[in-house]
This record gives structure tokens, sequence and C-alpha cells, in this order.
């Protein structure tokens, strides 16, 4: 890792079917084993349940504001001063916020027992669009923890 300057991102691809570099990075991020035509196909389809469930005309519309209501604004990171360690509140990034609602949603979509990657996708999505199951309770419990800490933020730098 340079410690002179920031890396540069790699350039997601958009999907093809809907054109969106944001749904490039949500399939990537639901690929396993380099297998994209198999996340393609699980990602496709728990759109199209997800657009039935909550009577979406557009998908992509629907899908952005299921996205908007997991990200997070605010996390806590450790900070070491004076021997001790302090939970220190920091703003997110904006790219850090959508990578961070990616990975939760397909955390917990895989995490659902007895349900198909697909119909499990689905549930998540729906559940994050009503703003409501464990997607939504982590992104809480982060901001919970940033305002319990909030004490500490002078520490930000």
């Amino acid at each position: 890792m340079s410690r002179r300057r920031r890396a540069t991102t790699k350039k997601v691809l958009p999907d093809l079917l809907y054109g969106s570099p944001l749904l490039g990075k949500f399939i990537n991020k639901v690929m396993l084993d380099g297998k994209k035509s198999v996340a393609k196909r699980i990602v496709y389809g728990a759109l199209e349940n997800f657009a039935k469930r909550v009577k979406a005309e557009s998908t992509m519309v629907a899908f952005d504001q299921a996205l908007q209501n997991a990200r997070p604004t605010v996390e806590v990171k450790s900070r070491r001063i004076g021997g001790a360690t302090y939970q220190v509140p920091m703003e997110i990034p904006a790219d850090r916020q959508v990578s961070m609602a990616i990975r939760w949603i397909i955390t917990n979509a895989r995490a659902r027992p007895g349900k198909a990657m697909l119909e499990a996708l689905a549930l998540e999505l729906t559940d994050c669009y009503n703003n409501q199951g464990t997607t939504i309770k982590k992104k809480d419990d982060t901001h919970r923890m940033a305002e319990a800490n909030k004490a500490f933020a002078h520490f930000k730098w």
C-alpha cells in the first residue's frame, strides 16, 4: 500500500441489462468463484421478484431506493490515544457507504436459512426498501454506536 497517494479504484463495467455501474458492482459482489453468469442470473431474478413485491414500475429506481435506505452515514473507528483506545465517530465517504450497504445486503441474504439465494436476496432488498430487516438493523446499530461515542469526536483528524 502506497503511503504517498491514494490507490486508484478500478472502473466497474455497467451491467448489460440495465446499464447501471452500481448494479454491475452488485453482481460482482454476489459472484463466487468467478461464476459471473450464475451471479447475473441470481441478481436479475432477485430484482424481478423484488420489483413484483414492492409493486414498482421501475426496477432500478426501487433498487436505488433500497440501497439508499441501507447506506450508513457515520461509523466508529478505533483510535489509540495515550494508552487508551477510543471509538471515534467518523463520516463515511460516499463510495464506502455504497460498498458497505451492498456488502451488508448480500451477507444478510446469504445468512437467511432455508432459502435459495435468489429468493433470499429478493426478500432482503424488499426489507431494505421498507426500512426493516437485518441490514437496516445493522445500519441503525452503526449509527447508534457513533451517537453514543459522540464525545470522542474531537479525536478525529
